[in-house]
């Protein structure tokens, strides 16, 4: 049933106005990096417990991040043998908890004023999924660069929409890739 979940919750990022998180080693000389390839059996090296992606989620995600690479940045995919980078992904699942608090104040009862506070609190409980891309110096075998990004989840979207939001959220992920200098 865990499994289900972390597929679905992969399947359903939805691209929100939080920024990605990017961290990437200052040392690592990015300018190098012409060429790439996927770990093998990166779906199977996640950091949650007996997580699988299914397969049309592991297909959407590796199209989009192909894309990326290759036409936005002008990487070529190629065998892992001859690649200067690997690429790896992990995607989890998290609850939150949203509480809100109302204050009520004035109010008239059986033809009186007075004042009063009563507070309403409500919670709903919602999930959070977040896709993390890994890239990997072949070479050295050490990770030079890592992006995330988290979203709240939508549930019940058309294959269509799950790809557009795959691909939207690659995109945003990778978008400091290879790092910028900071001004």
């Amino acid at each position: 049933m865990k499994n289900i979940l972390i597929v679905a919750a992969l399947a359903l990022l939805t691209a929100c106005t939080q920024t990605p998180d990017w961290d990437y080693d200052k040392s690592a000389n990015f300018s190098n990096f012409k060429t790439f390839a996927w770990v093998e059996n990166a779906s199977l090296t996640k950091d949650t417990t007996n997580y699988q992606i299914n397969g049309l989620m592991e297909k959407r995600v590796r199209t989009a991040v192909n894309k990326e690479l290759s036409q936005t940045l002008g990487m070529t995919l190629v065998d892992a043998a001859q690649a200067d980078v690997l690429v790896n992904y992990h995607a989890s699942v998290d609850k939150e908890l949203e509480v809100d608090s109302f204050n009520v104040g004035y109010g008239a009862r059986w033809g009186y004023w007075g004042t009063g506070f009563q507070r309403d609190i409500s919670a709903r409980e919602y999930e959070v999924g977040t896709l993390v891309i890994d890239i990997i110096d072949r070479e050295s075998n050490q990770l030079v660069w890592r992006g995330a990004k988290e979203g709240r989840l939508k549930k019940k979207q058309s294959p269509e929409q799950r790809e557009a939001s795959i691909k939207e959220t690659v995109a945003n992920i990778l978008s400091n890739f290879p790092p910028q200098k900071q001004q």
